[in-house]
């Protein structure tokens, strides 16, 4: 459990999975391998799939509820609910990808090292 922890962690501060250094390289750009272990962090086409995935789950967690929150205590109009929950279901995506990416990166990291005894299968040779 401590470990799982520690993969979220290490996602939610944007780090290698491995070793404290940071994924990014700029707002929407990642290391092709971690500056400081050489973990492999861009893969093959499609890997982050799944970061696409947890991105969309926390946008809809996020406007949903917060669209019955207000519309039960507040009750707007329609237009300022198309203009602030339109304009947040566009920010909030831009504003999680780099967090997305790295959960899952990390939770990937966490999940397959469980299940190959090797760790160091992708490190440079």
């Amino acid at each position: 459990m401590r470990e799982l922890l520690r993969a979220l962690r290490r996602g939610c501060a944007l780090m290698c999975p491995r070793c404290p250094e940071p994924l990014f390289t700029g707002p929407f750009r990642m290391h092709e391998r971690c500056p400081g272990c050489g973990y492999l962090i861009e893969r093959e086409q499609g890997y982050f799939v799944g970061a696409i995935y947890v991105n969309y789950a926390v946008t809809v967690i996020i406007c949903l509820g917060g669209y019955l929150l207000t519309e039960i205590f507040i009750a707007p109009g329609l237009t300022a609910k198309l203009i602030v929950w339109g304009g947040l279901c566009i920010l909030i995506p831009l504003f999680s990808f780099r967090y997305s990416r790295a959960i899952w990166l990390n939770a990937d990291y966490f999940f397959s090292r469980k299940f190959s005894p090797e760790d160091d299968g992708d490190l440079p040779k």
